[in-house]
């Protein structure tokens, strides 16, 4: 190859190399003399060049404030977008005659804005428009997450000045089945003595022999002071000489457990808040502020409220506040002739994040009270053996467990022939069949019928221990 042939290969590939590597040149709009311009579309904070067919003496703008301009040639102009808005660019020729008048629009700058929604969610179909000094945003996507994200970049190209046109798609609906467990369990024992005793003398008694008259009604009629509570009593009584003695033993046992299982379900849809309430309400008498007497009402049994939001496909956020209360009989206040009790609530208020179908106890509650007392005649009931007829033992202990546990799932509608109902097992009997054979029920019809009919004997349900 000859020097010559080297120097032009060099020049070509350098002027290729240049031609890669400059930017994309700017964005004109030529003017012709004698027809209508088309808007000029400039981003804020970048230039555009207009270009005239004719040579142009004269130019002004409208609003310096939303485009400046400045004259390349008798044939360029460079206009730079300064804030979003309209404005008109007029071009003047030496003789004073109108050329043309061009319609500026300066909007924010989007490019970048669609480069960075591109990269951070790249799939979804999000469409980015301007309006006025805004932006607008529109499609579909897959969840409030996404949505939320979306809408958080664009606030920083256009503080509030965005518009969200876009819509989730996917299930928005959310069952939550919240499962309320409690075990309570209660012993309590009591073992007493009583003693009395009467001299020519002297006279005495310990225990539920101290009521008046009881001394004298167990050593001459034999009747014994027994205590209400008491599930077992022995009383005998003896003399030695002109001493007469009586003694009473009193035995008290009691266990009891109760098992407490609430199961609502309950269905909102994404961002809505639900309530349930599943026992009743309480009335209380309040002052009205005229000296008279109203009733407000308190709710009881098993509340429930919750706002679910599903924010990225099967993720589900829950808000929750359940609670479960009863009325307390054991405490009561007297007011203005009124009695009103008190009532046992056990509360709770969380925020979890689970997927569909997933479960967390969000509460548990173990309570564990114990008791006794030990009463007895000074000295005397430490004596062994002998101080147990001057002694009285009483022992209690409760025991409660209270589990919260919470399922959520996304569901969608179905068609009303699909669900059944407990009363679609049962059917109102012919007088033949309540009559004739004593039925109650008829046999129910359809699937139902064929559920109600199985047979369920051998170990389901829950078990706890």
């Amino acid at each position: 190859m000859s020097s010559r042939s080297f120097w032009k290969a060099g020049f070509l590939a350098f002027a290729l190399a240049s031609t890669m590597m400059s930017p994309a040149p700017a964005q004109t709009l030529r003017v012709l003399e004698g027809t209508a311009s088309s808007a000029l579309n400039v981003p804020m904070n970048r230039a555009v060049v207009v270009e005239s067919d004719v040579p142009f003496a004269e130019l002004s703008i409208a609003n310096p404030g939303i485009a400046d301009i400045s004259t390349l040639s008798d044939r360029s102009i460079y206009v730079l977008g300064k804030a979003p808005g309209r404005t008109t660019l007029t071009l003047l020729s030496a003789d004073g005659q109108l050329i043309s008048n061009v319609d500026v629009h300066v909007s924010p700058d989007i490019a970048e804005f669609k480069e960075r929604l591109r990269q951070i969610l790249p799939d979804e179909p999000i469409e980015v428009r301007t309006a006025n000094d805004g932006i607008v945003l529109s499609g579909q996507v897959s969840s409030t997450m996404k949505l939320d994200r979306a809408l958080d970049l664009a606030q920083r190209y256009a503080p509030e000045r965005v518009s969200n046109l876009m819509t989730v798609g996917g299930t928005q609906q959310v069952m939550l089945k919240v499962r309320f467990a409690e075990m309570q369990r209660a012993v309590s024992k009591n073992l007493s003595s009583s003693l009395a005793f009467r001299g020519s003398d002297v006279i005495g008694g310990v225990g539920n022999f101290l009521a008046d008259g009881a001394i004298g009604n167990a050593l001459d009629n034999n009747t014994y002071p027994l205590s209400g509570d008491s599930n077992g009593a022995l009383g005998f009584k003896f003399s030695s000489g002109g001493l007469e003695v009586a003694v009473l033993l009193e035995a008290l046992e009691s266990k009891g457990m109760v098992r407490t299982l609430a199961e609502p379900n309950l269905t909102a849809l994404s961002g809505q808040e639900a309530k349930f309430l599943a026992g009743g309400e309480y009335p209380i008498p309040v002052s009205d502020g005229d000296n008279g007497i109203g009733i407000e009402y308190k709710p009881f049994g098993v509340e429930l409220n919750f706002t679910p939001t599903v924010v990225d496909g099967d993720t589900i956020n829950l808000v929750i506040n359940a609670s479960v209360s009863s009325i307390d009989n054991t405490v009561t206040l007297e007011a203005d002739g009124f009695s009103i009790n008190a009532f046992k609530r056990r509360e709770t208020s969380s925020t979890v994040e689970m997927r569909d179908g997933e479960s967390f106890a969000i509460a548990g509650l173990l309570q564990d009270d114990f008791r006794d007392l030990n009463g007895q005649v000074p000295w005397i009931g430490d004596i062994p053996v002998l101080g147990t007829l001057f002694r009285s033992v009483e022992y209690q202990r409760a025991q409660s467990e209270l589990v919260i546990i919470v399922t959520p799932h996304l569901v969608t509608p179905t068609r009303g022939e699909a669900l059944s109902l407990p009363t679609d097992r049962v059917r109102i009997p012919t007088e033949s069949e309540l009559f004739l054979f004593g039925k109650v029920a008829g046999k129910a019809q359809g699937a139902a019928g064929e559920v109600a009919r199985q047979d369920f004997s051998g170990s389901y349900g829950y078990v706890m221990e």
